[in-house]
């Protein structure tokens, strides 16, 4: 029991991040680690939040000796460095796929070169400042809330993104390491995971929050036909550029100034 919980958990979280739990993980075969991997999928939103959670801390105590712009920048280079800027590598491929990319095959061969093109430094440049403008700007009783919320939801993004979209046959990728793409019942168990983290921000701006949601549920129905249409199937920068806009997405509903009734 113990195992079934806590080795998938594990698996996620050393996918996930750079934080040091690999010697809790026993060697397993090629069949476990397919078994185990499909397993943690379900809790990536619960790594989300931990990566939220630290950078909250990160935040409350930076912002406490520096300007918020000054702890916001301190925060990005922490998550960065804990996560191995996993996201915002997948940011820069993606774009640069998209980008440059007439054919589904130019688009994977141009995310899978390690080189950064024009499109992708641009699209990275954007998306992290415009992630950083969000959190310097929101106000202040909104902002660890929506710092936490964002990051495990972007994390369900993924999960949601894996349900609805197949995974192309590529090596050296999550969808091709777990053999088979996630089922309803691994989703409604990340969207179960996600509402606690989601909790504190619903309470102090629920119409934002809904809104945020709403947004990216949208995002994820374009995203689909997008990745149907351009590649026939989702890769893992796919997947990590998903991770990113969702937390955007939820941050723009947030961060928006909406008109009095």
């Amino acid at each position: 029991m113990i195992r079934a919980v806590f080795l998938p958990l594990l698996l996620a979280i050393q996918f996930l991040t750079r934080l040091p739990v690999s010697a809790a993980i026993p060697p397993l075969d090629e069949a476990q680690l397919k078994v185990e991997l499909r397993r943690s999928v379900l809790w990536f939103p619960l790594v989300g939040g931990l990566v939220g959670c630290i950078g909250a801390l990160v935040l409350w105590g930076t912002g406490m000796l520096w300007p918020r712009f000054v702890a916001v920048a301190l925060l990005l280079i922490v998550e960065a460095r804990m996560t191995g800027a996993f996201h915002e590598d997948a940011v820069a491929d993606f774009c640069d796929g998209y980008g440059g990319g007439m054919t589904a095959r130019r688009i994977r061969e141009i995310m899978k070169d390690s080189r950064v093109g024009s499109y992708g430094a641009l699209g990275l440049m954007l998306a992290v400042g415009l992630r950083a403008a969000l959190l310097i700007t929101l106000p202040a009783a909104l902002l660890i809330p929506a710092l936490v919320a964002s990051a495990a939801f972007g994390r369900w993004v993924a999960v949601a993104a894996m349900v609805i979209v197949p995974p192309l046959d590529q090596p050296s990728s999550l969808a091709k390491d777990i053999g088979q793409r996630p089922g309803l019942a691994i989703l409604s168990g990340a969207t179960l995971l996600v509402l606690p983290f989601l909790a504190p921000l619903a309470t102090i701006a629920p119409g934002a929050l809904l809104v945020g949601t709403g947004c990216v549920l949208l995002f994820l129905l374009w995203f689909r036909q997008s990745l149907m249409r351009h590649l026939g199937g989702v890769t893992g920068d796919c997947l990590g550029f998903a991770v990113y806009a969702g937390q955007l997405i939820l941050l723009l509903g947030v961060a928006a100034r909406w008109p009095a009734a």
